[in-house]
């Protein structure tokens, strides 16, 4: 704690869904600083009024909420990180830490090294955390708890610096890694930014086929919606990612169109068993730990009969032996029918007495290795 109330006063400029969220973490996790925000004038009463800022500013008076800041977040889109790293500079006292929390990073940091004093240490940063939901409304004390929190470096900075805002990301619940700005937009390229147009083209190839046929989306079973879930995402949230990301993203489409011309010569080659083998193995690879966990969990998988109360069963149970659930993620589900959960637990203890305590219930339940 030490460490962290090295940070005596914390501004959170942009107190939406991950600034205001921020802002609760923090003050649920005990910090004893001050919490500045700033935003309109809407927000930050509704900021104040939830407690997650003790005072606020208007956009226009930014200089005057920065000025005594030990420690600056940008929270806002990345167009207007960018835009902020660029006017914020004299506005900051000498030895103020800044970082963000911009989808991508090797522009921030750049526009970071080019635009900020010398006496300013900087750092990228990106909760891997969101919702469907947005602004200070939809803010939630427990949005970064278990979440990877990404911290990218501009530049050499001390190491009691680098380890106190790791400290004070983790308060939030959040795990910390930290990585190079080029390898974090290349990776989120792969695994983020390559689904989402993925999604996007399947489904407008499968929109196109609908006009020769009303059968096309009507048969869209359980895998078609899986893959395309994410094709619902608006343009607004990912405009700035595409800009600031185009040539990685550009990249790993045509790694992939490469990868699906493999597929398709395996089809007549009678490869396909290989192709599946490996990928099923590849696929089982990636750490169960979902959310980007960096320390091992320990899951059971629940069935779930379709009826009333069931959750407050499971959930009421395990409170009863005070047994805590750290992540819940619904595996699949049919109407009428019921359908499975996955429930993490932080040690095989927990879970040995989770397994015990539901079997006794009369759930069926089993370990997931």
């Amino acid at each position: 704690m030490e460490e962290k109330l090295a940070f005596k006063e914390i501004a959170i400029v942009g107190v939406g869904l991950i600034g205001g969220s921020l802002g609760l973490a923090l003050k649920r996790k005990g910090y004893q600083g001050v919490l500045t925000g700033v935003d309109n004038q809407e927000v930050l009463a509704l900021a104040r009024q939830r407690g997650a800022i003790d005072k606020g500013f208007a956009p226009g008076d930014i200089s005057d909420a920065l000025a005594t800041a030990d420690l600056v977040f940008l929270c806002t889109p990345v167009a207007n990180i960018l835009h902020h790293l660029q006017t914020i500079g004299s506005c900051v006292r000498p030895g103020t830490l800044i970082t963000d929390v911009g989808s991508t990073k090797r522009r921030i940091v750049e526009a970071a090294n080019i635009h900020l004093p010398s006496q300013c240490d900087f750092i990228g940063g990106h909760p891997m955390a969101g919702s469907e939901f947005k602004g200070m409304e939809a803010a939630d004390a427990f949005l970064f708890e278990n979440t990877t929190w990404v911290l990218t470096p501009a530049k050499p900075m001390r190491e009691e610096r680098r380890k106190a805002i790791g400290e004070l990301v983790e308060m939030t619940g959040a795990l910390v890694l930290l990585i190079s700005p080029h390898l974090h937009d290349e990776i989120a390229a792969a695994v983020s930014h390559l689904p989402q147009m993925a999604a996007i083209a399947l489904m407008s190839l499968a929109a196109q086929r609908q006009s020769e046929s009303s059968h096309f989306l009507k048969m869209a079973a359980g895998g078609f919606r899986d893959m395309t879930r994410i094709a619902s995402s608006p343009f607004s949230v990912w405009e700035d990612i595409i800009t600031t990301n185009a040539d990685m993203i550009g990249s790993y489409i045509d790694a992939y169109i490469e990868e699906l011309k493999r597929v398709k010569t395996a089809l007549d080659k009678k490869e396909m068993r290989s192709i599946f083998d490996q990928s099923a193995r590849n696929r089982l690879s990636i750490p169960r730990d979902t959310r980007g966990f960096f320390r091992p969990h320990f899951d059971i998988s629940v069935v779930v009969q379709d009826r009333p109360g069931m959750l407050a069963t499971i959930a009421g149970a395990l409170l009863e032996k005070n047994i805590n659930i750290k992540d819940i993620e619904i595996l699949k589900i049919r109407e009428n029918e019921g359908g499975t959960m996955r429930l993490a637990f932080a040690s095989e203890v927990d879970r040995e007495m989770a397994l015990a305590l539901l079997k006794s219930r009369g759930l069926e339940c089993r370990k997931r290795e």
